[in-house]
């Protein structure tokens, strides 16, 4: 199993100073967050899309060419690209201009990410979703095979030839798709061969298990070998030295990103900490703890989705101290990794 970090480069008021970080300097540390990342053995990092105020991630692919600069061997993905609100095109000529700086090691996540703000920023109607996906991903696939493309749709002016350019490193750049809990996205990543990663926020990663054979059967309807078909999965955590210290570290910033989120959303915004203890606990979803505790959890987790090729910690938060952040990813390359790759 490959393990890595996902990060949202948020960027909010510490909840006990009430600071918030100035940009520059919280992209500094997360760019370091690569850099530990990198040095301690995790296999990728992947930076979201967002266009929000709270975070500094509307150009994954420029933060990601700066990570490329900076490191050697980790893999540098997005997480996701919001391709229903992009031109296929030019996401392709990012990506493949970063494959070119990092010599092999980009990769695309393609999803509807999880705000709307993109939409309208862009001129597209977020009704518009599915349709505007299936479109971009079947130009995005195509750009990938071939550098003169011939295409006609209805949310982009056609190519009539044209050649796309720069062509990326490697021979075929990976796109996997994000999916949330549709089973309609889960069936065409499935028929289109293309691997998944799994955002799962809340509840239990059983509950998803369903969504995951269902996109192996769709994939083994349309005659793609079963290598193919690789799952992933991007889940909330932190690693510290014991569980309660991983507590106690981590729920201040998660409490304040929720309850923010929740306010827009009209969630209810009663017993956060019940709830937070209740995902950290051994049926949540939330890999919060030693390393001993989250290996653990880990392996479950791929158990109950019936095998797990990838996993991705969102552990990201701006109220983390640095310190604390690059000893998560550190406990995370050298005590989870090792008690993972020592399974059968």
């Amino acid at each position: 199993m490959e393990l890595g970090i996902d990060s949202f480069a948020a960027t909010l008021p510490d909840p006990k100073t009430g600071r918030t970080v100035p940009a520059a300097e919280r992209m500094e540390r997360l760019l370091a967050e690569v850099e530990v990342a990198d040095r301690v053995g995790l296999d990728v990092f992947g930076i979201g899309e967002h266009h929000r105020e709270e975070f500094l991630d509307a150009a994954p692919a420029v933060i990601l060419a700066a990570a490329a600069a900076r490191t050697r061997r980790i893999r540098l993905t997005s997480a996701v690209t919001v391709l229903s609100a992009a031109d296929p095109v030019r996401v392709f000529q990012e990506f493949a201009t970063l494959d070119l700086i990092a010599k092999g090691r980009a990769e695309i996540v393609v999803g509807r990410g999880s705000f709307g703000e993109a939409y309208p920023l862009f001129g597209f109607a977020v009704e518009d979703y599915a349709d505007l996906f299936a479109e971009k991903l079947g130009l995005l696939l195509k750009l990938r095979e071939q550098t003169h493309v011939t295409w006609r749709g209805r949310f982009r002016p056609p190519l009539n030839g044209q050649g796309v350019y720069p062509r990326p490193h490697q021979a075929k750049l990976p796109v996997w798709v994000g999916v949330g809990g549709t089973p309609a996205s889960f069936a065409r990543a499935g028929s289109l061969g293309l691997p998944l990663m799994v955002a799962i926020i809340g509840g239990s990663f059983q509950r998803f298990r369903p969504l995951v054979d269902l996109y192996r059967e769709a994939g083994r309807k349309a005659g793609h070998a079963p290598e193919m078909l690789k799952v992933g999965l991007h889940a909330i955590g932190f690693v510290a030295d014991t569980d309660r210290a991983a507590v106690e570290a981590f729920y201040p910033g998660w409490a304040q990103m929720f309850r923010k989120i929740g306010q827009e959303r009209g969630w209810s915004g009663a017993a956060l900490d019940q709830q937070f203890e209740a995902m950290c606990g051994p049926y949540g979803a939330y890999l919060v703890g030693a390393p001993e505790s989250v290996a653990a959890k880990v392996r479950a987790a791929s158990e109950a989705l019936g095998g797990v090729s990838r996993l991705t910690f969102q552990m990201s938060s701006a109220m983390q101290e640095p310190e604390a952040m690059q000893r998560s990813i550190e406990l995370l390359g050298t005590e989870v990794a090792p008690r993972l790759r020592r399974q059968p």
